[in-house]
């Protein structure tokens, strides 16, 4: 049997300067929200690439949204088996 779940996404900048800020969020299938934040900041010897600074700082929110997930994932683990589970990576 074949099953299609979904995950929503969000991805929102805030640049000032030579900094850039993301904010992430993904809306898991059970309604679960996970946020997570990123930020750049552009070398004042760099030219100045909008794009990079949100390529680098929506990165960096996507990879803190990765972890809570991991972390979310060992703790369901631990609960259905009622065991310590190695840590996921």
């Amino acid at each position: 049997m074949q099953t299609l779940v979904g995950w929503h996404v969000e991805m929102e900048f805030q640049e000032e300067g030579d900094r850039t800020r993301a904010a992430a969020m993904v809306r898991l299938g059970d309604g679960t929200e996970i946020r997570g934040h990123g930020n750049a900041q552009r070398h004042r010897s760099d030219p100045e690439q909008l794009r990079v600074g949100e390529e680098i700082s929506g990165a960096r929110a996507l990879m803190d949204i990765a972890s809570q997930l991991l972390q979310k994932a060992h703790v369901e683990i631990d609960e259905a088996s009622g065991k310590t589970s190695h840590p996921l990576r």
